[in-house]
Order: C-alpha cells, then sequence, then structure tokens
C-alpha cells in the first residue's frame, strides 16, 4: 500500500493536536514536518519545540524534511523526538555518503532530496545505495500550495529505471501539489511515497481520513 504523508504545515496549528488525532487508525501513514531554517529556503518554519511536542501527541511515523544548510547540525540535534525518516537536501552538501551513515547510527530510515532543477544523474549509485528514501521536490521548496511541475513524471521515469537497474529497494517519495487528479499517474510512475498538505488538511477534520484515501484511490 502506498505510503501517504500529509504536510503538517497545512493543518490548523491553533487546534493541532485534535488535526493529528483525526487520522487514528490509520495506516501505511506518515506525518511529514517541514523543516525550513530560512537559508537554504526563504522561509522559516518548525524547529526543535515544535517537533520535540509533536512526538509527544501522535503515534504515527514522524517524517522530517530538512531544508536547510547545514543538516549535520540537525542530525544531532533531533535524536530525540522520535523521529522515523531523516531526509535532507542532496544539494545542501558535498559529503551525502558520510551524512547519510551519520544519519543511520540515530534514525531508522534516511532519505535524501532533490529540487525540481537537481537532475537524477546528480545522485551517484553509492548515494542510490545507501538510502531508504529518494525524495523528488515537484515544486520549488519553501512554500506550500503551488502547482505540480509535470517534468516530475519523467524524473520519476528516470528514477525507476536506475532503481530496477541496480536492483535496488528505496522508496521514492514524491512532495509537492499531489492532489486526487495526479496521484494514480504518480504511482504508476513509481512513486509509493506521497507527500499532501494542502489537499488532505481541506474541508472539516471528519474530511481527512477520506482525502487520504481519495489519494490511494
Amino acid at each position: 500500500m502506498v505510503t501517504i504523508s500529509p504536510s503538517i504545515l497545512a493543518c490548523d496549528f491553533l487546534n493541532i493536536e485534535p488535526e493529528l488525532r483525526s487520522f487514528l487508525g490509520v495506516e501505511n501513514f506518515w506525518f511529514h514536518l517541514d523543516i525550513m531554517d530560512g537559508h537554504f529556503v526563504p522561509n522559516l518554519t518548525i524547529g526543535h519545540p515544535v517537533v520535540k511536542l509533536l512526538s509527544t501527541i501522535t503515534d504515527h511515523k514522524l517524517d522530517a524534511h530538512f531544508m536547510v544548510t547545514n543538516p549535520d547540525f540537525y542530525i544531532e540535534t533531533f535524536k530525540d523526538f522520535k523521529i522515523y525518516n531523516f531526509t535532507f537536501h542532496a544539494e545542501a552538501t558535498d559529503n551525502p555518503i558520510e551524512l547519510i551513515k551519520k544519519a543511520k547510527t540515530l534514525y531508522p530510515s534516511v532519505g535524501i532530496s532533490i529540487k525540481p532543477n537537481t537532475p537524477v544523474a546528480s545522485l551517484s549509485d553509492d548515494v542510490l545505495r545507501e538510502i531508504d528514501l529518494l525524495l523528488v521536490m515537484s515544486v520549488e521548496p519553501g512554500f506550500g500550495g503551488q502547482s505540480f511541475m509535470q517534468g516530475t513524471y519523467e524524473k520519476l521515469k528516470q528514477i525507476k529505471e536506475r532503481k530496477k537497474q541496480l536492483n535496488l529497494a528505496f522508496s521514492i517519495q514524491i512532495d509537492g501539489g499531489v492532489n486526487a487528479e495526479n496521484a494514480k499517474k504518480l504511482i504508476q510512475h513509481g512513486a509509493d511515497n506521497l507527500v499532501a498538505g494542502s489537499f488532505i488538511f481541506k474541508g472539516n477534520p471528519q474530511d481527512y481520513k477520506i482525502n487520504v484515501e481519495k489519494l490511494r484511490e
């Protein structure tokens, strides 16, 4: 089953605990945490205190996406917050394998992310062999609610081919403009983990589970 990962930036932060509890019982489900430092991307979002509190109010896996200039620092400082998956950007480091191996000593799953203009070919075979997840940004990282970039399908095709050639099992996650209209095509192109914010957190809380299942359909 495809994993659905709602981005909590799109939820109602004034009622965040009941918002997150709306998803009780949903399987193959992560909460996606967009952590931005205001330098790597032009936005500043949640940090250590908020993530620490989030880890106490949900039993769903926490999926942290670090859009930061110094991911090495965050590997160490987030280690006690029950993060399941730690993803950092390929563009933020010259030594991705070193960071992946360090993160793997502290987190069950480690991923690497690429921006829309970063080619798949920039990721070495060795990097692909080390990761548990590859996050493909289908919008420019920084702000929610952007439109999906159609070139993402070609990138997914390339990733799927390399994954098969290397006989690897890493998860392929998509983030940006994901909705019920493009979810099926994304899954057909190899995506098995869909991040969605605006699409899931729309309507009333009782609609959220329905929105999740619309993506799986």
